[in-house]
């Protein structure tokens, strides 16, 4: 097997544990400041038929490896295989810390946290609110506290972001007593909009104290109005159910639809849980498939109608936003669709015209950073995000404080 030689390099690896997947980076400090990436790649089909595979920093193969049909390695078994991987193949670099991807930090957690059983029993005790991902996020942090001991944790938290957003951004129309409970909206994509908040002063410097929505099109959905590079209003709420259509998510719907398939049509929790999580959004308008390639690239009527009800919901939660702030100065758009969908961004900002915002088409087409014309009033970007990235400065930021402390 081929080696990466990075000498006497400290690195983070980086944990974002789903369901049936395992992905992960390691990243290295580049001298005082900087983070390079070392090497990306995941494990696919936990459960049923795993899969590992790496690439380096130039997305070249360093490893594909399946387990024999019959084998099904648990998922510490897994992260051994991963970690002794890097271990022979990194040679030089040394891992000083691990950070995993948080989904939900519920108003405990505002900050990134160093990893202790007191934290991982208070996460357990927010499974509830995000059923679907808190579990994988906890069980990849016992998995290699077991393995590696010695090596801190780090939770990074999608909706620590939003968490000083102004109350009336977090608060539903409900009983108090329901609100004091953690009844309220937290948001999420946090990691990836701290990124932009991070890059846009780079970008366009003069921006960075605006009024900014952030369109983080993906899979998962969703938008956020920054001022001052600070989240002031997002589109998820309680759950990463709320906002926009999503790959496979309906985005805001009327809680009395959901009555209704519950008196009518028997619906438990279950069955409202897989309808909203697994079958709605582009996948349930279209029938074909939760992908925008594959939507955009169709002749279906049915694909051309959910790629249309997409971007109408997302400019008209850009607008709500820019409402909420008082201001548009900026668009931004990042993420999978995002930042490679020329249609989907053509499309919103066709709807957005009337707030002042003009594309540039060939500028659209080649996906530059700018991509609105000279005379737009609201100038239009394309930021790639790295939640990655912004996971490892938290880690080891984080472990460094935690070291300081001790040494004090």
């Amino acid at each position: 097997m081929a080696s990466l030689s990075h000498s006497g390099q400290d690195a983070c690896l980086v944990i974002n544990a789903g369901s049936s997947s395992l992905k992960f980076s390691v990243i290295r400090k580049d001298g005082a400041t900087g983070l390079e990436p070392v090497v990306s790649g995941q494990i696919s089909g936990i459960g049923t038929a795993p899969r590992f595979e790496a690439k380096d920093a130039a997305r070249h193969p360093l490893a594909d490896h399946r387990w024999p049909d019959g084998e099904n390695p648990g998922r510490s078994a897994l992260l051994h295989h991963l970690l002794d991987w890097i271990a022979e193949t990194l040679t030089g670099v040394t891992l000083v810390a691990a950070g995993h991807r948080v989904v939900h930090g519920g108003t405990r957690f505002s900050a990134p946290a160093l990893v202790t059983p007191a934290v991982m029993d208070a996460l357990e005790g927010l499974i509830p609110l995000a059923p679907l991902h808190e579990p994988h996020n906890i069980a990849a942090m016992r998995a290699l506290a077991e393995i590696y001991p010695g090596l801190p944790q780090v939770a990074c938290f999608d909706t620590a972001f939003h968490h000083d957003q102004p109350w009336q951004s977090q608060t539903f129309a409900i009983p108090r007593d329901l609100t004091a409970e953690g009844v309220r909206r937290y948001g999420f994509h946090g990691l990836s909009y701290e990124y932009i908040a991070h890059r846009l002063p780079q970008v366009a410097p003069e921006l960075a104290d605006g009024h900014v929505v952030v369109c983080h099109l993906g899979s998962g959905a969703s938008l956020c109005a920054m001022r001052g590079g600070r989240s002031i209003d997002t589109t998820m709420g309680f759950t990463a159910l709320d906002g926009v259509p999503m790959g496979t998510r309906p985005g805001a719907i009327d809680p009395g639809v959901l009555i209704y398939l519950m008196r009518e049509k028997g619906y438990g929790a279950d069955d409202l849980e897989k309808l909203l999580y697994h079958k709605s959004g582009l996948l349930g308008v279209s029938g074909l498939s939760n992908d925008m390639r594959d939507l955009e690239n169709s002749d279906a009527p049915a694909a051309a109608e959910a790629v249309e009800l997409f971007c109408h919901h997302v400019a008209k939660q850009a607008a709500a936003l820019a409402a909420s702030m008082g201001g548009l100065d900026a668009l931004v758009f990042t993420a999978g669709v995002g930042e490679n969908s020329t249609l989907v961004r053509s499309r919103v900002a066709e709807k957005l015209a009337w707030l002042g915002v003009a594309l540039d088409p060939a500028a659209n087409r080649a996906k530059a950073t700018r991509i609105s014309t000279q005379e737009s009033r609201v100038p239009v970007f394309v930021i790639p995000t790295d939640e990655e990235r912004m996971i490892a400065r938290h880690t080891l930021d984080t472990v460094a404080v935690a070291a300081a402390d001790r040494a004090a």
